[in-house]
């Protein structure tokens, strides 16, 4: 393979592109241990130790130092790795070493998250957000089974009576159409509108 381009990447950091297609980024005095340059020819041995060892094992760092600072779900830690620019085979390597302690665990960090969301979200709420940071609707809602086995269940009704006390709902002085715009806000949160009628009725039938 001929090393086709070298071109910066991030300071230090230089993408490497191997019979035109980009490769693998390394750092310049790596450049030099390996002999890489433009128009010549990467050693096999250059080649598989890049791949097979300098690569996976600061993925495995990079990864490490990412979780120091707060949690991340898999994809989340994958996405990451792809804007450094990883090969796949690095990033692959990277995460299952992860899982294999923990590190990375999809299920604890969706009944993290909805343990600590529950009071505030809606259900509804808690699986888009979860399902935008890569986990699916059957892992939140296993999360939610664990901790209601643990005695945390959620409560959407208390949820919907503090909102609308906080907009100071009164059903004897706001007309309809100020109505229907708490009904719309709620049911945007994630509330379904069978649990938000509910609640407007039993405020109707307290006044």
């Amino acid at each position: 393979m001929i090393v086709t381009e070298i071109k910066e990447f991030r300071k230090g950091r230089y993408q490497v592109f191997l019979d035109g297609e980009a490769a693998f980024v390394l750092y310049r005095g790596e450049l030099r241990s390996f002999s890489l340059r433009e128009g010549e020819e990467i050693s096999p041995e250059a080649y598989r130790e890049i791949l097979e060892k300098v690569l996976p094992k600061r993925a495995k760092l990079r990864c490490m130092n990412l979780l120091k600072t707060k949690s991340y779900t898999e994809k989340q830690l994958r996405d990451k790795m792809r804007e450094g620019l990883y090969p796949q085979a690095a990033i692959d390597e990277a995460i299952e070493y992860l899982k294999s302690f923990h590190y990375v665990d999809d299920d604890q960090f969706a009944e993290d998250y909805v343990f600590f969301n529950m009071e505030h979200r809606s259900r509804t709420r808690i699986e888009q957000d979860l399902m935008k940071k890569g986990i699916s609707k059957e892992v939140t809602r296993a999360a939610f089974e664990r901790l209601e086995d643990k005695g945390t269940v959620q409560d959407e009704t208390e949820q919907i009576r503090r909102f609308l006390e906080k907009k100071h709902f009164d059903p004897e002085e706001m007309d309809k159409k100020e109505q229907q715009k708490l009904m719309a806000s709620l049911f945007r949160k994630g509330f379904s509108a069978d649990k938000i009628r509910q609640v407007f009725r039993c405020y109707e039938s307290d006044y």
